[in-house]
């Protein structure tokens, strides 16, 4: 059975983001990062709309990292597990961290879930946010990276539409490529978006679907986890 994190209510932050929970959470979250960094652990967190593909880039990324690095996955939802099913078939590690229609994870669900599994045996943690491109980049949880998601089924706006989340992004996947002409999306016009606002961010358009991209994805999140170890 994949073990399930719940926020109680008094832990379910309110959308209104006052500055005193910014500040407990930003605490949390650089107690969680030098846990992670007293056992050596990169963790990364995955962020994007609902429907961009985060689940199904996770789940292709632990299958190419699985027999390289020992892996586990944190997934954000707010109540289903139909998500990290996806991965938990695959052997990796597994934990469910429920919101309860919270519109994202915080440092303090993340710092529970590192009690579900054994921190001595992982070398990388992908921690999938909740589906949303607003929250989620002022709440950081201690991960070492964020990669932002998007896929050319939100139109060619979304770029322009959620600057913040992508200025706080180390690596921008562009996703679902292969139904970019149906869409009548310019994945270069995307691409340029996302450097007009951070030149120097690795963006990489993939394809789930084709496989298009997905090597590069792994490269990009395995030279990180190699940083991290140099570091």
């Amino acid at each position: 059975m994949i073990p399930t994190i719940e926020a109680s209510p008094e832990e379910t932050y309110d959308i209104e983001l006052e500055q005193t929970l910014l500040q407990a959470n930003a605490k949390l979250a650089r107690e969680n990062r030098a846990q992670l960094d007293h056992y050596g652990i990169t963790a990364i967190d995955f962020m994007g709309a609902i429907g961009s593909g985060k689940t199904t880039l996770i789940a292709r990324m632990a299958g190419k990292l699985k027999d390289r690095l020992n892996l586990a996955v944190f997934n954000g939802d707010a109540t289903t597990v139909d998500d990290v099913n996806l991965i938990a078939i695959q052997g990796v590690p597994t934990v469910q961290l429920a919101t309860i229609n919270g519109c994202h994870l915080d440092a303090n669900l993340v710092g529970k879930a590192f009690l579900k599994i054994d921190l001595k045996k992982v070398d990388l943690i992908f921690i999938e946010n909740i589906g949303n491109l607003i929250c989620p980049a002022e709440f950081p949880l201690g991960s070492r990276s964020r990669v932002v998601v998007v896929s050319v089924t939100e139109g060619p706006y979304m770029v322009k539409k959620h600057p913040h989340m992508f200025l706080g992004a180390d690596i921008v996947v562009i996703n679902k490529i292969d139904l970019a002409d149906a869409m009548g999306v310019k994945v270069e016009s995307l691409v340029h978006d996302v450097h007009t606002l951070k030149p120097d961010i690795k963006v990489i358009p993939t394809s789930c679907k084709t496989g298009v991209g997905l090597d590069e994805v792994a490269a990009a999140l395995l030279a990180g986890k190699e940083l991290h170890a140099d570091a």
